[in-house]
């Protein structure tokens, strides 16, 4: 069974008697452990996706099943829980409280869950030092480089257990160098059984996953490479 699937997901704009199918019929599986680009330019449904798969928005038709749960039709607080429990989201301006610390930063979501102090502090540290960043619990996020302040949206993203990580242009605000060392962060994460979704503008930057999901017009099409994805193709 999948872990994430759409069935026949459409999400329908009206303006000005106008109807905008910004999602047309869209069906997905999304497994644990899949690491999946999202790829399209601007209006093509990309973010519009995006929400769907994380918990954001509902769609207007069709069926959304997270983990064997129809989660169609939950409303805003259930969908809030849903997102807290089981999805981590990195974006690409970090989005760290600048008045926070690095740990403070990372306990944020476990203090929504309401998890207690000793709880929270055990999981960010142990969070942080999954992205060796052990030594910088108390830094403020002035104080770091974008790649380590991405590396620290991360972990916030870690410390509830989430089975989905989706991240949003998460390298758009960095160097080559460390966009790469972001990525393969990513991909580490996938072969510990996360299912990382990137979505991108980016043809390189989808390029490293095995899925990809292009989507134009609210339509996707899927491209798997075979070689990204671990097999050997057969020769004669």
């Amino acid at each position: 069974m999948a872990l994430l699937e759409l069935r026949n997901v459409s999400k329908i704009y009206h303006t000005g008697g106008e109807e905008i199918r910004a999602l047309d019929d869209v069906t997905l599986d999304l497994h644990q452990g899949d690491f999946i680009s999202i790829i399209g330019p601007s209006g093509s449904g990309k973010s519009t996706l995006m929400h769907v798969l994380g918990c954001l928005d509902s769609p207007t038709r069709g069926e959304v099943v997270l983990d064997g749960v129809d989660i169609s039709k939950a409303t805003t607080s259930q969908l809030a829980r849903i997102r807290n429990r089981t999805i981590g989201f990195v974006f690409q301006s970090f989005n760290l409280l600048p008045k926070l610390n690095v740990l403070q930063n990372v306990e944020l979501p476990m203090v929504y869950a309401g998890l207690g102090g000793k709880a929270r502090h055990e999981r960010a540290v142990k969070a942080l030092e999954m992205v060796e960043l052990g030594h910088r619990l108390k830094n403020r996020p002035n104080q770091l480089s974008g790649g380590q302040q991405q590396r620290v949206a991360i972990a916030r993203a870690l410390v509830n257990d989430p089975k989905i990580i989706l991240a949003d242009e998460p390298t758009g605000n960095l160097d080559t160098h460390t966009g790469e060392v972001i990525l393969n962060l990513f991909r580490e994460l996938s072969t510990q059984g996360r299912t990382v979704i990137l979505v991108t503008h980016n043809p390189e930057i989808a390029a490293v996953t095995p899925r990809r999901i292009e989507i134009r017009n609210g339509k996707v099409a899927e491209k798997v490479d075979p070689r990204l994805a671990g097999f050997t193709p057969s020769t004669p």
